[in-house]
């Protein structure tokens, strides 16, 4: 392969040919030398002299030239190319396989484009099967991405398989059709701010998955998280009923999907769909229930320690409560405790103490387990 020109086609007569012809054998061509792979292509932006190319610019654009190569090129020379292309990455070599590929001689352009759409380092996407297979692979992989945050992401409403009856958006068909044409979807991370205390509101939104903490916070700085909403709630209702101002900061505490509704898109829905306006009235009921229920629990219970037994109750699973034990699977902080029941992080990490020095609470790991229930109910009172 190594004395073959790539201008000379190799066959059976090879042999008794060379000893006929007095003249001498061509020059021969080495693999992975290419110093003359400039002859037959164009320099940019001006035309140069074969033997300055290289010599005054190492780093000349080279461009292809249609003329490359008008006579038949040995396969063996082209082959050659195409290893040194693949095991070594030789730039010139690919370059010589591409002046080859627009060859005028029908079975050199043939036999170019062949080696070329064989590429490992193209993926082969010079032949057709190469980039359809190509193409299904990267569909394939895409299909198997993983959604977002790992959410079930719901682009059309009336899709929707998770709407439960006690959800705001359980509309009919026709309701649920009109909220989908004025409704934007939207996929946040944890800690995400979607609205202000004392914010003009924009419109309301619909939590279609994940956790959003409602808080408010006083003139010294101090936060108090009023409430945790969950899936299918409606947020800044009131607001954007009213006209006033946001009453409290909702700010995501998981990564949550959320459906967006402006505020005079709203209004106008409400009229025109009564079902939309009771399922509005029923929302707005439950809100002002939860929050009289709050009020109750903060100014009616004396201590901290009961304001934080309330809340360790609150978060523990209603199902299997005459086991022995109760396991409490929540993320909450010592700050995070402190802003709900209205107390410091150093209060709640000397509660917490206590509890666990009477053998009320213990904790198993991350898992907080409440040790004695009854006794935990007559602290909360």
């Amino acid at each position: 392969m190594l004395l073959t020109s790539r201008l000379q086609r190799v066959d059976a007569s090879f042999s008794s040919r060379l000893l006929e012809t007095p003249a001498p054998a061509p020059k021969p061509h080495i693999v992975g030398d290419h110093s003359n792979l400039t002859t037959g292509w164009s320099a940019s932006p001006t035309e140069l002299s074969p033997s300055e190319s290289v010599v005054r610019n190492p780093n000349l654009d080279l461009q292809p030239n249609p003329q490359t190569h008008p006579q038949e090129i040995d396969p063996l020379y082209l082959f050659a190319c195409h290893l040194e292309w693949e095991q070594r990455e030789e730039p010139s070599a690919a370059w010589e396989l591409l002046a080859a590929a627009q060859s005028c001689d029908g079975d050199t352009r043939a036999q170019a484009r062949a080696l070329i759409a064989s590429s490992h380092q193209l993926g082969g996407l010079g032949a057709g099967s190469g980039c359809a297979t190509r193409q299904k692979r990267f569909l394939t992989k895409e299909t198997d991405m993983n959604a977002p945050y790992g959410l079930d992401i719901i682009d059309n409403c009336t899709e929707c398989a998770s709407t439960n009856p006690g959800f705001f958006c359980g509309f009919s068909d026709s309701a649920l059709q009109s909220l989908n044409q004025v409704s934007h979807k939207s996929v946040l991370p944890a800690g995400a701010i979607l609205f202000v205390e004392g914010q003009s509101p924009r419109g309301m939104f619909i939590l279609c998955s994940g956790k959003v903490n409602l808080s408010t916070t006083s003139r010294e700085g101090k936060i108090l998280i009023l409430k945790t909403a969950a899936a299918g709630e409606a947020l800044g209702l009131s607001a954007a009923i009213s006209g006033m101002g946001y009453e409290s900061t909702a700010e995501t505490a998981t990564p949550c999907q959320l459906s967006f509704v402006d505020r005079q898109h709203f209004l106008d829905l409400m009229q025109s769909q009564c079902e939309v306006g009771m399922h509005t009235a029923q929302s707005l009921s439950r809100d002002f229930q939860s929050a009289y229920r709050d009020i109750h629990d903060l100014v009616l219970t004396r201590s901290s320690a009961g304001k934080l037994a309330r809340l360790l109750l609150a978060h523990s699973p209603t199902q299997g409560v005459e086991a022995a034990e109760t396991r409490i699977h929540s993320a909450m902080t010592h700050e995070e405790m402190a802003q709900r029941i209205g107390a410091s992080r150093e209060t709640v990490t000397r509660l917490l103490g206590d509890l666990r020095k009477k053998h009320l609470i213990r904790l198993d790991g991350p898992t907080l387990v409440i040790r004695d229930r009854t006794a935990l109910q007559a602290l909360a009172v």
